[in-house]
């Protein structure tokens, strides 16, 4: 190595009690040394920034679980200059299926028509005049349960014994859609790197292997991988994996994505190799990796893939014969790509964490403006009870744009943060959420809030 390349210090970010995702061997030819930083839950905060400052960490490194989310939020703020990958708001879906649910809704990606309901007597009156099947699920926490907290209703009386015994809060109710199987796809710098069907047990609705389900690595449609490839490039997540349903309808929807996932060594290996190339201006090589590899690697046993490392492969080099070339055989359009550094926070908690924030508490509202948004991820769907009016973007800015004070800078900016359901929601619900935007203060809010009283009103 020369003296003129700087490399970033990296720190391999662990938690007590998980399960490690990354090792130092996962970075193999990485010149420099790979610090570890353990946080220990409780009032641990503080001493884990201080660790990361005297450590000079400058990349940090690991998924983070649900229940440390919140916490690695304030972390980040607390620790501006270190880079988290992922980053906080590529692991925003981490957290809750809701939040995989609202990250859809944003980036138009096809999911199961949702709902989401933290007053229990909405959530009651929505099922009650449901068309079911449905499914509930727990919404709150990591993804890989194996179905173990997912839970098909077929009536009204089904759906409320199970919430009375369960007490999922929020209650979080799907469409129940018939599946011919589900496809998991894992990314890497939003390259398609392994992709394997999940089939059910013959005359069962749940794919997990933990539950019967069966699974087989041929003939993963390119459909599939262009959906998933969309969610990891809006989620700018540097790895990734989806689950997507294959409907009995034709259409794809997506079931959960995340940074975390169950992934072979030789993944974490080329996740490491990715990264190393990503932080390294190009001093490591970009590696290579084959669309379609897992076809032939799934016919290896899997008690042998799971020890398995380090597999590497060569960049395809056309052969050429009296001057021509034969070049056909590409990358058919997934090439592996850099994952942009992005400031600021696309997923603020103090919008998002709906989980903690919103906590059945009362507020002097007017009825007239407490009304349920449509929340469906569906166009043409019909939505059982619930008729109130949506909005879109194009919508909320015209409403705001007739609010004195509020110019364009500030209409983007609320947009940005909040994307036009959210300003719905917040409005609907806590109007002070709002001032998370920046120079968003008490007086303009109550010019929004007055001026959309007055446009709901004219509605009804």
């Amino acid at each position: 190595m020369t003296t003129q390349t700087k490399l970033p210090k990296i720190g391999l970010l662990y938690l007590d009690y998980v399960l490690r995702f990354f090792d130092k061997s996962n970075f193999k030819g990485w010149p420099d040394k790979i610090e570890t930083v353990v946080y220990h839950w409780g009032n641990d905060k503080a001493r884990f920034i201080a660790e990361v400052k005297r450590k000079k960490i400058d990349v940090l490194i690991g998924n983070i679980p649900a229940t440390a989310y919140e916490a690695f939020r304030e972390i980040a703020r607390a620790l501006p200059e270190v880079r988290f990958l992922p980053s906080l708001d590529s692991q925003f879906s981490n957290k809750s299926k809701e939040n995989v649910t609202h990250f859809c809704r944003k980036y138009k990606l096809p999911a199961p028509n949702t709902e989401i309901f933290y007053i229990p007597e909405k959530a009651q009156q929505y099922l009650s005049n449901a068309q079911y099947p449905k499914i509930i699920k727990r919404s709150y926490g990591p993804s890989n349960y194996g179905g173990y907290f997912v839970h098909k209703v077929d009536n009204f009386e089904e759906a409320m014994n199970l919430l009375g015994e369960k007490r999922y809060y929020p209650v979080y109710v799907q469409d129940f859609v018939p599946m011919e199987a589900d496809i998991r796809v894992m990314l890497i710098g939003h390259k398609p790197v392994c992709a394997f069907w999940r089939r059910p047990p013959e005359g069962e609705w749940l794919t997990n292997t933990s539950q019967g389900g069966s699974m087989d690595y041929q003939a993963v449609p390119k459909s599939v991988l262009k959906l998933a490839t969309a969610a990891s490039k809006a989620a700018n997540a540097e790895y990734w994996a989806c689950d997507i349903a294959l409907g009995k309808d034709g259409k794809l929807r997506i079931l959960e994505c995340a940074t975390a996932f169950a992934a072979f060594p030789y993944i974490r290996d080329w996740i490491g190799q990715y990264l190393m190339w990503l932080l390294s201006d190009g001093y490591f090589r970009k590696p290579s990796i084959p669309l379609y590899n897992w076809e032939e690697l799934g016919k290896i046993d899997s008690r042998m893939l799971r020890t398995m490392r380090h597999i590497g492969f060569s960049s395809y080099t056309p052969s050429q014969d009296s001057g021509e070339i034969f070049n056909q055989i590409d990358e058919h359009h997934f090439p592996i790509l850099d994952t942009e550094l992005k400031h600021g926070e696309e997923w603020p908690s103090e919008v998002w964490n709906l989980q903690d924030n919103f906590v059945l508490r009362a507020k002097a509202v007017e009825a007239k403006i407490l009304q349920t948004v449509p929340s469906s991820d569906e166009l043409g769907v019909d939505l059982n009870s619930y008729q109130a009016p949506t909005f879109d973007e194009e919508q909320i800015r015209e409403i705001l744009s007739g609010v004195k004070g509020i110019g364009e800078k500030m209409l983007d900016d609320i947009m940005s943060t909040f994307g036009a359901h959210g300003v719905v929601e917040a409005l609907n619900t806590d109007p002070q959420k709002l001032c998370a935007v920046k120079n968003l203060k008490d007086k303009k809010l109550e010019k929004i809030v007055e001026h959309w009283q007055s446009h709901v009103a004219q509605i009804h």
